[in-house]
C-alpha cells in the first residue's frame, strides 16, 4: 500500500492553456515520480478529468489531454488537488461546471484532505469548502475570490495556507510550496528535504506572496489626482504630510482623504508608505546602495526603519528581498 493516493484535476482537457501546465506538472512531480530510496512505496498519483478517455477533437489552442481516470475517482482519494480553473470562471464569472463542484463535495465528505493551487481555490470556494477558513490564491485574483465568496476568509499575503483538512497556495510556484508542505506532513523534513534538494528548489522559503505584489499599482484612477500624486512619487525622499498633499491638490485634508480613498481603497498615509516600499524594492533590485542609502531615498528613514517596514510589509527583510530578486550587478555600496 503507498503512502497515500493523490488525485489531481484536470479541469481542462481539450485546449489546456500553456500556463497552467506548470501548475499541473507540479503535483504530477512532486507525487507522480516514485522515490524508492525516500519511501517505497511512494504516493499513487491520479489525473482525473472532466470527461476521462482520449480526446475526440483537437486542441485549438494548448495541449490535448488524456486522463485515465474521472471525477467519480475523486472519492477515495486520500488527497485531492485542484491545480486551476478554467480562466474564464475567474475572468468573466463564468459557473464552474456543476459536476465538479459536486464531485469535491462528495471527496470531502469520503474523507479527502482538499487542496488547491492558485485559481483551483475558485472551485474549493464554490463547493462550500473555504467558508469560515482562512485561505489564498495568486494576488491577482484574491480580490475576486473575497468578493465572489464573502464567507471565505482571503489572505493574499502567504505562499499557502494549512487549515488541517483543506489547504490552499497562491499561483505558481506557491503550488511547489504547498505540495513539499504536503511531504512533509505525511513524511517528515528529511524527506521532504532531500526531494526538495533533488528538484534543486528551497525545502521552504521565507516570507509570503507579499513580496512579489506590486505596491505602486493603484486599485482605480483619479484623473483629477494624478499630478499631485506623481509629484509625490518625485518627492518621497523628502518629509510629506497630508496636509502637504491636499494644498498641492488644491483641496482640504478631508476632501483630499475621501478622494484619495475612492480612487486607491487606501488612506493617504498607508499610499504614502505603499509608494516608498515601491521605491525601496525598484532601489534593492537595481542598484547595488547601503540600506542607509535607501532608506534615505525611499522616504523610509534609516535601515533600521527600511527593515521594520519591509518585515511588516513585504513579509521578507530588504536584505532577503535583495537576494530574491536584484537584476543587477553587485556594486560596491554606498553609504
Amino acid at each position: 500500500m503507498s503512502v497515500g493516493t493523490v488525485a489531481v484535476v484536470v479541469t481542462e482537457q481539450i485546449g489546456l492553456p500553456s500556463w497552467d501546465l506548470y501548475e499541473l506538472a507540479i503535483p504530477c512531480t512532486v507525487f507522480g515520480k516514485p522515490q524508492p530510496d525516500l519511501v517505497d512505496p511512494w504516493y499513487e498519483l491520479r489525473l482525473c478529468g472532466m470527461d476521462p478517455g482520449p480526446a475526440d477533437r483537437p486542441a485549438e489552442s494548448g495541449i490535448a489531454m488524456r486522463c485515465r481516470y474521472g471525477l467519480d475517482d475523486l472519492v477515495g482519494a486520500d488527497t485531492v488537488i485542484v491545480p486551476s480553473v478554467p480562466d474564464a470562471c475567474v475572468e468573466d464569472g463564468a459557473p464552474l461546471p456543476a459536476e465538479l463542484v459536486t464531485a469535491l463535495r462528495r471527496a470531502y465528505d469520503s474523507g479527502a484532505r482538499m487542496v488547491s493551487l492558485c485559481t483551483g481555490a475558485f472551485a474549493l470556494a464554490e463547493a462550500g469548502l473555504l467558508d469560515g477558513r482562512r485561505a489564498t490564491a495568486h494576488w491577482m485574483h484574491t480580490a475576486q475570490l473575497a468578493a465572489r465568496y464573502p464567507k471565505v476568509l482571503v489572505d493574499d499575503s502567504v505562499l499557502y495556507v494549512d487549515d488541517g483538512d483543506v489547504l490552499t497556495s497562491a499561483g505558481l510556484t506557491a503550488g511547489l510550496d504547498l505540495c513539499l508542505h504536503l511531504v512533509r506532513r505525511d513524511l517528515g523534513a528529511h524527506v521532504a528535504n532531500q526531494l526538495a534538494r533533488r528538484m534543486v528548489v528551497p525545502a521552504h522559503r521565507p516570507g509570503g506572496q507579499a513580496q512579489f505584489i506590486d505596491l505602486s499599482v493603484p486599485v482605480r484612477d483619479d484623473a483629477g489626482l494624478a499630478p499631485v500624486l506623481e509629484w509625490a512619487r518625485a518627492r518621497l525622499d523628502r518629509p510629506l504630510t497630508v496636509e502637504d498633499l491636499a494644498r498641492r491638490a488644491s483641496m482640504s485634508p478631508r476632501t483630499f482623504y475621501r478622494r484619495l480613498h475612492a480612487a486607491t481603497g487606501t488612506t493617504p498615509v498607508q499610499w504614502l508608505l505603499q509608494q516608498r516600499l515601491a521605491r525601496a524594492q525598484d532601489l534593492l533590485e537595481t542598484t547595488g546602495l547601503s540600506m542607509e542609502k535607501i532608506g534615505e531615498l525611499s522616504g523610509l528613514g534609516t535601515a533600521n526603519n527600511l527593515r521594520h517596514h519591509f518585515l511588516k510589509q513585504v513579509g521578507v527583510s530588504p536584505r532577503e528581498y535583495r537576494r530574491a530578486f536584484s537584476r543587477t550587478v553587485r556594486q560596491p555600496h554606498v553609504a
